[in-house]
């Protein structure tokens, strides 16, 4: 087991504590791999030979396209210091979320996958310059953790420290650590405790084992703004009891810190939303800088116990607060106490995507429905429960050249990005209409969200009157292939025919119809036949 080194002051229940630090204003950061980049890069992990792996989401190289959680990427550090452009590690991912955590041994990575044919922590063998799939390591419980995982394998690959969310954690996400058993046994994960664990997220783990420090990233630690990187350091062989974290000022900032790892002893990189309107960039000091690592370190105040009630901004806990009598020797006794907790809801943020070109859509305006009425509202700090206390029920996205956009609120996500796919007005491009219904068996539409969609077409076409647009019709490949082209046909004229009714110049409009002859899935499925029965529009000369 490892063995923590620290030292308690003669007579004091105390480690030593406090230190001064600098704000990272003071000091030049840059960004590694590309600024500013519309996607969120997390989760550093410096494997030597010049190497940084980390995740990034959302990337349309990514083995899942555009939509994909996070794949895994590489940048390599220069002798002379320089950070080269990031690469996709298409051999070390999946089309779902792919987080390395590390060298287990000099030849040897681990990489935790999800929500693809590969879900845990599974064995990359070095060969060359490439990775190769090994075999998945066992760890008993894993698969009870939900979400999006964080974490790294402690140097030496004796620990994997993992922060996730499952039914015993306190917050959203908390810490937990596994010890290496056997060449391919890892037992199973344990909480850190209360004294790590609160009922905020604390996410992204990195722990050194020669020093006994635990890096993390809290919401609700004291101190946090947003999320910070706390420092705490162990108490105990079996990594359960550590001090009170303390908050690593020098790489605070008004954005959200989350991640970060060791390039050496005097060189550290880490992620920031500071200058990337909420997306995770990875930076460094842009000039060797002295570290202010905190080495005094005191015992945790209160250890929070439980959690007793829990509303959507609110959490109360039951807390161990100690009692220091005046004689008192070793560990304070303690008593119970209750204690309401504040949690600051986060922002929606969006990555709006020109579907086509793959690159971001920067000048865009955010409309919200309440009742029958659509206004603008500002696309930053949009928090969900501010837009139901409006009454908002749905939001569309609108750009110059582009097709409006619409999501309900109920298909809003808040711990990851929100991906708008936005299609641009220029030849050939087509666009699904895919909230335009009809009644069963019919070429007759149905009225609600379908009339609604199609007065946004409307409104897009006459601000721009020089398109040209063709309506086709599909179905599927069931029944009569002759009849089924017909019903296609109907059904994009009934789409022209409202378009026209609503103001739409008639010669700007043709339709096609195409029957089953186009699928875009499988017919062999309900789902996939589902999508074939369809109307697209389509940019023309």
């Amino acid at each position: 087991m490892y063995k923590p080194q620290f030292n308690f002051r003669a007579g004091s229940l105390f480690l030593l504590a406090f230190f001064v630090s600098l704000s990272v204003f003071s000091q030049q950061i840059k960004n590694l791999s590309g600024a500013n980049t519309p996607q969120d890069d997390m989760n550093p992990v410096w494997i030597g030979d010049g190497v940084l792996l980390f995740t990034r989401a959302n990337h349309f190289q990514n083995v899942g396209g555009i939509n994909d959680p996070g794949d895994i990427w590489m940048t390599k550090k220069t002798p002379e210091g320089e950070w080269s452009e990031a690469i996709h590690r298409k051999d070390l991912s999946t089309a779902g979320y792919d987080l390395a955590l590390g060298l287990e041994d000099i030849l040897t990575l681990l990489v935790f996958h999800s929500g693809s044919d590969r879900f845990g922590v599974f064995q990359y063998s070095k060969f060359g310059q490439e990775w190769n799939f090994l075999r998945q390591v066992s760890m008993p419980e894993i698969e009870k953790f939900q979400g999006a995982i964080t974490g790294s394998v402690s140097k030496g690959g004796k620990y994997i420290f993992l922060s996730g969310n499952r039914s015993d954690s306190r917050g959203n996400e908390d810490i937990y650590v596994s010890e290496k058993l056997g060449p391919v046994q890892w037992a199973a994960p344990k909480s850190l405790g209360s004294a790590i664990n609160t009922p905020g997220q604390e996410t992204s783990p990195y722990f050194d084992p020669s020093s006994g420090l635990l890096y993390f990233s809290s919401n609700l630690q004291l101190g946090a703004q947003g999320k910070d990187i706390f420092i705490a350091k162990v108490l105990s062989e079996d990594l359960t009891e550590w001090s009170a974290a303390q908050k690593w000022v020098q790489l605070s900032s008004p954005g959200s810190e989350s991640a970060v790892t060791f390039i050496s002893p005097t060189e550290v990189v880490w992620t920031t939303t500071q200058n990337s309107d909420g997306f995770a960039d990875l930076v460094t000091y842009e000039e060797i800088t002295p570290l202010e690592i905190p080495n005094e370190f005191k015992a945790p105040e209160t250890v929070a116990v439980s959690q007793q009630n829990q509303s959507e901004n609110v959490t109360t806990v039951t807390e161990l607060a100690p009692l220091y009598p005046s004689s008192a020797v070793g560990m304070p006794e303690v008593k119970l106490m209750e204690k309401s907790v504040e949690m600051e809801e986060e922002p929606v943020r969006w990555l709006v995507i020109d579907q086509k070109n793959k690159i971001r859509v920067e000048n865009f305006r955010l409309m919200a429905k309440s009742g029958e009425e659509w206004k603008e509202i500002p696309a930053q700090n949009q928090k969900i429960s501010d837009l139901k206390a409006s009454g908002v029920q749905l939001l569309r996205f609108e750009a110059a050249q582009f097709f409006p956009t619409s999501i309900s609120l109920s298909e809003l996500k808040t711990k990851e990005p929100n991906v708008i796919l936005m299609t641009k007005a220029e030849t050939g491009n087509s666009l699904l209409l895919d909230k335009v219904n009809f009644k069963r068996g019919t070429a007759d539409l149905e009225e609600g969200d379908t009339f609604d969609f199609l007065d946004q077409i409307v409104g897009f076409l006459s601000e721009n009157p020089d398109l040209k647009i063709r309506i086709s019709g599909h179905t599927d490949s069931a029944g009569d292939p002759g009849l089924n082209k017909a019903l296609s046909l109907d059904r994009a004229g009934a789409v022209r025919d409202y378009l026209v009714d609503q103001g739409v110049d008639f010669e700007r409009l043709r339709i096609s119809g195409w029957g089953g002859t186009r699928p875009i899935a499988s017919n062999a499925t309900e789902a996939g036949r589902s999508k074939n029965r369809r109307v697209e529009l389509t940019i023309e000369d």
